[in-house]
């Protein structure tokens, strides 16, 4: 059966919504949004602002664009839509587009070219087609000669460019997020991702005049965006930082996550939230604990259990390393509690002898966790420290992740006011561990009540001892 023929009216209408939709990227990315999906896009002003600066981007009157976002806030969207449209505006462009996985950079690709075959990008960009030939979920092409290329932050660009030698708008290169969230915290990671940035991707671009648009959340203050800012490569970028929470007060996308919801945020993981959130990595003095919120009770309540000795060891004693112990349980409320806290510099004989009148102090009824270094010596560790702690319910583990992706859970609880600590003379030296790390000079205290902490809410079912 045939469709019923439009009506005059309906028959402008959807005229001047493909009119609009060629000529601004944000009636485009709301056309086709509605069309691939089946209802609205849910418009933001940060939505507007991107836009904008995309479209100065396309006119040419920006080269080197940041664009710090939190995650989920349509970043990426906006982006496919950004190289969809410039495609049906100059169909031989050329784009290199780049994110931290191989694997996403070409799923992105590949619906960027599924983009180009819908019916309604036709009928608002009739002059683009793709080549047949050209299928790969990482490069295809255009039959006018443009071409997309996508590849994992890290990964080889050989015989590709990105722009054209000429006036105008001829594709760019693109980076959208550059790194994974619990990596950033590496050295090393963060700058083999800049490293690729210069002797790499950069290198990319047909022509000087060939536009860099990285857009990203901030995970680190040493991270790609944050090098750039700070003059990195010598250039410089237009910086369009959109925190979630404005300096205003206000909520940047509320039907998203409103103002009660983003302070909830805040407070369970303030570390966290000032980079990916706010786009202001955390300060020298710290961040991911706010110990303020630690209630100090006179005693041990009657009700306390389930406790853990979580053992941070020493590595260098020599070098003003410290051997932690915190104690912690649970409460019938729910609640936390850091019981006490054995912290001294002590060479391995004494350290052991002190760790072993602990866990005679303690009673068989406390479990005990030890970290495991790698190789044959952690091992070997791990039996002789069991077989110190005879009789007692002895956990062992490698560490997994930076001390900060480690410490987050128990700093999400603190944060809350879900940890309370009994007073005693250790109160002050681990407050202020609290205060600076990760930044502080020492985290030995922090690194065993992370590891009592995640021993506690791990559900075991065999101990050595």
């Amino acid at each position: 059966m045939n469709s019923l023929p439009l009506s005059q009216q309906e028959a402008a209408r959807l005229l001047l919504e493909r009119r609009a939709a060629r000529n601004s990227l944000l009636s485009f990315t709301k056309t086709i949004f509605k069309s691939r999906r089946g209802y609205e896009w849910q418009e933001a002003a940060h939505h507007i602002t991107i836009c904008n600066a995309l479209e100065r981007v396309f006119r040419g009157e920006c080269k080197r664009l940041i664009i710090n976002i939190p995650p989920r806030y349509s970043k990426t969207e906006l982006i496919k839509n950004f190289i969809g449209w410039a495609f049906g505006h100059v169909p031989d462009c050329e784009f290199i587009y780049t994110s931290y996985s191989g694997r996403l950079a070409a799923a992105s690709s590949w619906d960027v070219r599924g983009l180009a075959q819908e019916p309604i990008y036709r009928a608002i960009f009739p002059g683009l087609a793709l080549r047949d030939d050209s299928q790969a979920k990482d490069e295809w092409r255009t039959t006018a000669g443009g071409i997309m290329y996508a590849v994992g932050a890290g990964g080889t660009i050989t015989g590709y460019g990105a722009g054209k030698h000429r006036p105008g708008f001829g594709g760019a290169l693109l980076i959208d997020d550059p790194l994974k969230a619990d990596e950033a915290r590496s050295d090393v990671i963060r700058q083999n991702v800049i490293d690729w940035f210069q002797n790499t991707f950069e290198s990319r671009k047909n022509s000087p005049e060939t536009p860099i648009i990285l857009i990203m959340q901030r995970l680190h203050e040493s991270d790609l965006a944050g090098w750039l800012l700070n003059g990195g490569n010598g250039e410089q970028w237009e910086h369009v930082c959109l925190p979630a929470l404005q300096d205003d007060g206000t909520a940047l996308w509320p039907e998203k996550h409103d103002v009660d919801e983003l302070r909830r945020m805040q407070a369970a993981s303030p570390y966290t939230f000032a980079g990916q959130y706010q786009q202001r990595p955390a300060p020298a003095e710290g961040g991911l604990f706010k110990p303020d919120r630690i209630e100090v009770i006179d005693a041990l309540p009657a009700d306390a259990h389930g406790f853990i000795r979580g053992w941070d060891l020493a590595s260098v004693v020599n070098a003003g390393d410290w051997t932690a112990g915190p104690r912690i349980g649970k409460l019938a409320d729910g609640r936390y509690v850091i019981a006490d806290m054995v912290r001294v510099q002590e060479g391995p004989d004494q350290r052991d002898a002190t760790m072993k009148a602990t866990a005679t102090r303690d009673g068989t009824g406390t479990r005990i966790s030890i970290p495991q270094d790698p190789g044959q010596a952690g091992k070997t560790q791990v039996a002789y420290l069991t077989k110190m702690f005879a009789g007692y319910r002895v956990t062992a583990s490698p560490e997994s992740g930076d001390k900060v992706t480690r410490a987050e859970p128990f700093a999400s609880q603190v944060n809350v006011g879900n940890v309370v600590m009994v007073r005693g003379p250790w109160n002050a030296a681990l407050i202020d561990e609290m205060r600076m790390f990760p930044n502080g000079t020492f985290d030995d205290q922090i690194d065993g009540c992370s590891r009592a902490f995640s021993e506690l809410i791990a559900k075991r079912s065999s101990y050595f001892g």
